[in-house]
């Protein structure tokens, strides 16, 4: 509580007793009164009236102090009136009152957004299934009847299943554990996977690809696993040089695997590079290639945390290295060696 502002908000109190003082010393004296007596009452009142001001003072402070630490102990601040104490003061049950009104309604707000949102995000997922249907049915007929243009259109439609995935598992994102499905995989597996759901888009743009033998095992979801190598071929052909190159390996590092994606594009500025896995960030390169949305990353990089997966990123003007970190079960490696 800010003091001088306590004590400014007093002063109207305060100068009515010193009126008031003033005007019984006058009284006094024209009753006769001697001065020591007169003294004595002013003396008296000061006393009391300091002490009660005082002691009103540390007690308010102690209770508004009590109550912000109270409000910053909670992660949901406009509860506040749920757990304090009903004040003794009239006015101060007034907005205490009031207080209860607003958590009342924000309460009723913030459970209509959900519900808002969770349709939404219900609609989205439902219309990302539905879409896939007639997605695949068109790589089908363009597969089975091949000419110059169905290549093309083939890479469109492989364009449009790696944006509906991106959207399926933004809207996912935030609830994966509902969606988790941790086992063993070879990451050879996986990596040969990701190239094939890219096939058409590396053929298209000339991608040379080097995938070095892959011995290991680790435990996660294939799945979000997939869907983030995908994100990351994506990546490093939107940013190719001119005889691109994209490099598959794994090294060990203690109690870990980790899984290597290098290209030999244009690279990300030194200055970009610590925000390139925030929401919506696109930096230098985005600027120059417009179909850069911030989103792909950002992706990765949360799924990655939900996952348990280390991702970082290393770059120069010879290219950009991904490294994906999975963490070996100590008692399931002794079971396997």
């Amino acid at each position: 509580m800010n003091g001088k502002l306590y004590w400014k908000n007093r002063l109207p109190f305060l100068l009515a007793n010193l009126f008031s003082m003033i005007a019984l010393t006058t009284f006094l004296f024209v009753c006769g009164n001697a001065l020591s007596v007169v003294v004595l009452i002013l003396v008296a009142w000061i006393v009391i009236i300091s002490v009660g001001l005082g002691l009103t003072y540390w007690k308010r402070k102690r209770q508004m102090q009590r109550l912000l630490d109270l409000a910053g102990q909670l992660s949901e601040r406009y509860l506040i009136s749920e757990v304090m104490e009903l004040p003794e003061q009239a006015e101060d049950q007034v907005y205490y009152r009031i207080l209860k009104m607003a958590g009342k309604s924000m309460l009723e707000q913030i459970s209509e957004v959900e519900r808002e949102r969770l349709e939404y995000k219900e609609y989205i997922e439902q219309w990302i299934h539905e879409i896939k249907t007639p997605i695949t049915a068109m790589k089908l007929l363009c597969e089975n009847h091949r000419s110059g243009w169905t290549k093309d259109l083939l890479l469109e439609l492989e364009k449009t299943n790696r944006f509906t995935e991106q959207a399926l598992y933004y809207a996912r994102s935030e609830h994966t554990e509902k969606d988790y499905s941790v086992h063993e995989m070879a990451l050879s597996n996986v990596v040969h996977q990701a190239i094939a759901d890219n096939k058409y888009l590396l053929l298209q743009n000339g991608v040379h690809l080097e995938v070095e033998e892959m011995q290991d095992t680790v435990y996660s979801d294939e799945k979000w696993v997939r869907f983030i190598l995908n994100q990351l071929i994506a990546n490093a052909v939107k940013y190719r040089s001119e005889q691109s190159v994209l490099h598959f390996s794994t090294l060990r590092q203690q109690d870990l695997v980790v899984l290597m994606v290098e290209d030999n594009g244009i690279g990300i500025p030194s200055s970009d590079l610590p925000r390139i896995f925030e929401k919506g960030f696109t930096g230098q390169n985005g600027r120059i290639i417009q179909q850069s949305t911030g989103i792909g990353l950002y992706l990765c990089k949360r799924l990655c945390e939900k996952l348990g997966i280390g991702i970082t990123a290393d770059s120069s003007e010879h290219g950009t290295a991904i490294s994906l970190s999975f963490h070996i079960n100590c008692l399931i490696q002794e079971v396997q060696n």
